[in-house]
């Protein structure tokens, strides 16, 4: 084991390329999941539901998601790709990050059955492979937006020290000890500790 605190970021498996009209049902399909999640529990929600919502077969929706802890994931970095960017560089690199992490933390903030539903999508979901891929996708783009904050001489240790400490403020709301809102908040402190410079 090595004694090096830097994880080098691998690149995540691509996305399989879907031409216009699998990207039409793909989004279809995606969107009403999205839908059927605000509206009811993790553990009533079925592809088979999903699909007669988006008005496609059920075979169909199989096609892009092998599993409804999939299609959860799916939507999870959907939502993630949505987060903005915090570049500005008027802004100090601690304020950038700030902005960052509060952002992405607060994603699903206001949405408690959805959010608890990512979390046990995202969690409990073993060795799927599907699942496993959208979790590395949706770390390659926690690590982007980290990234793009601190700026291009960013120390790799203190953006490890940060993913780190985001992914575990996730699971820490994701469990229920603290809310999404609670977490942001801690997330600033964190963040000052760790990048050590005053706004």
């Amino acid at each position: 084991m090595s004694s090096d605190p830097a994880v080098a970021i691998t690149a995540p498996p691509a996305e399989a390329p879907r031409n216009r009209r699998q990207e039409e049902t793909f989004r279809k399909v995606l969107a009403a999941g999205m839908e059927m999640l605000r509206e009811s529990s993790y553990a009533d929600l079925t592809v088979r539901a999903v699909a007669a919502r988006a008005k496609v077969a059920p075979a169909t929706a199989y096609t892009y998601f092998s599993s409804k802890n999939h299609l959860i994931a799916e939507v999870y970095l959907d939502l993630m790709r949505q987060v903005p960017y915090f570049t500005d560089v008027n802004d100090s690199r601690l304020v950038r990050v700030e902005k960052t992490l509060r952002s992405m933390a607060l994603m699903i903030a206001d949405e408690p059955e959805f959010a608890a539903a990512c979390t046990t999508a995202l969690l409990s979901s073993g060795n799927d492979p599907a699942v496993r891929s959208v979790r590395e996708r949706i770390g390659a783009e926690i690590h982007r937006r980290i990234r793009s904050a601190m700026g291009p001489d960013a120390d790799p240790r203190m953006l490890s020290a940060l993913e780190m400490t985001f992914f575990g403020a996730l699971v820490n709301a994701g469990s229920g000890a603290f809310t999404y809102r609670q977490i942001a908040d801690r997330l600033s402190y964190v963040v000052g500790l760790i990048l050590g410079e005053e706004q």
